[in-house]
């Protein structure tokens, strides 16, 4: 259904919700259905001009111990503030089934990008149709774990 246009219309009036379903149910619900399918965490960055953390459920793959993430805003013509944010300051938290990690955020590009992009369209075909409806490149991260102690988490 990812591929319509009203799917998309409509998907970004339910991330709201979905936000906070999954974060009540520590990720075991979500408005796609009774489990996080596909597979779905909160990332959540430092807005970049409030300073406040944000919150978004986005759909991911993994890459070895990484989270790769896509911003394709549903193929709308602009980024999606959480990957603005990403760009801006590149310290998250991701949190999946309650538990939360700190992660560094690498913008992927060239020959890394179309290594990822086969992962991310495995969890989601439609990514592929975005892409042909948004004009510009959808920005692809990778979420990397950070390990020191003097990771300051966004959340």
């Amino acid at each position: 259904m990812g591929r319509y246009r009203w799917f998309a219309a409509t998907g970004r009036f339910l991330v709201p919700l979905d936000r906070r379903l999954i974060r009540l149910t520590k990720g075991r619900f979500s408005v796609t259905g009774w489990r996080t399918s596909p597979p779905t965490l909160l990332l959540t960055t430092r807005g970049r001009r409030s300073g406040l953390p944000r919150e978004r459920p986005v759909l991911y793959a993994r890459d070895g111990d990484a989270f790769v993430v896509i911003g394709s805003n549903w193929g709308q013509d602009h980024h999606p503030s959480w990957s603005v944010n990403l760009l801006a300051d590149p310290q998250a938290t991701v949190t999946i089934g309650g538990e939360s990690t700190a992660v560094r955020a690498v913008l992927v590009e060239g020959q890394e990008r179309e290594r990822l992009w086969p992962l991310l369209l495995r969890v989601w075909p439609a990514f592929r149709d975005y892409d042909a409806r948004a004009d510009r490149a959808l920005r692809i991260f990778r979420l990397e774990p950070v390990t020191t102690p003097n990771h300051e988490p966004a959340g």
